[in-house]
């Protein structure tokens, strides 16, 4: 039992506990950091294929210990055929940056477009997303504005008699502004229970950047609660 404790502690360092490498001039970079993520949705379904989503979000890093970032958004989802979605979304975001000489609290507003494909075999369901979104600081007339495109592939398994069904995905994260090429990849496990009014999410994600001399890896662990306001029929 005592080696059992002991390899879970251990494990925990390894896994969640920040990490640091220094560079020849002695400057310190976070190699590897565990973030918190929560958020509340709020979800209306006017029609049949129209979803509208309302969403804020938190974000705690440095060990979940600083804030990150926090934001709004709002999008529409609408379904074109059973197995293919169209998505608009913008976000309104205040990130807290934290390195360098100038340091502060900065206002970002995101716009994204999605287009999503799902097909059913046996018990998985198998979705392939891909995402444009285009980013930009407000308070800079003079900024790069950074556009990206994402490529995400999940599987969600239904089991029998139970609610909490698993859905793991992957996520490449393509970097066009300055042609970067792929920079990132995200792998989530996650699950999600729903009840009458909406449902309880859960997910672990790793984010491992593929670029730069001191490449990052971020362990997530998140939690989001999302609300549905249903129609009523006249």
């Amino acid at each position: 039992m005592k080696q059992i404790i002991n390899c879970t502690l251990i494990l925990f360092v390894v896994v969640f506990l920040p990490a640091y490498a220094s560079a020849q001039s002695g400057t310190y970079y976070t190699i590897r950091d565990f973030e918190s993520w929560s958020s509340i949705n709020l979800k209306y379904k006017p029609t049949k294929n129209l979803k509208v989503n309302l969403s804020q979000q938190l974000r705690l890093k440095d060990n979940s210990t600083t804030l990150n970032a926090y934001f709004t958004q709002l999008g529409l989802d609408y379904k074109l055929a059973d197995f293919v979605n169209i998505a608009v979304a913008s976000r309104l975001i205040t990130e807290n940056d934290d390195q360098g000489k100038i340091q502060g609290k900065e206002n970002h507003f995101r716009w994204q477009t999605d287009l999503e494909f799902n097909h059913d075999i046996s018990r998985f369901l198998f979705k392939f997303r891909i995402r444009y979104q285009n980013k930009d600081e407000l308070q800079k007339t003079s900024d790069e504005i950074k556009k990206t495109t994402r490529f995400k592939l999940s599987s969600t398994y239904n089991i029998k008699d139970w609610k909490w069904d698993p859905t793991f995905s992957a996520e490449a994260f393509n970097g066009i502004t300055n042609n970067d090429g792929f920079y990132k990849m995200r792998y989530t496990l996650s699950t999600n229970y729903k009840f009458d009014t909406g449902s309880l999410g859960l997910f672990i994600r790793t984010e491992n950047e593929l670029q730069g001399e001191y490449p990052k890896r971020t362990n997530i662990l998140g939690i989001k609660y999302n609300f549905t306001i249903k129609k009523k029929n006249k």
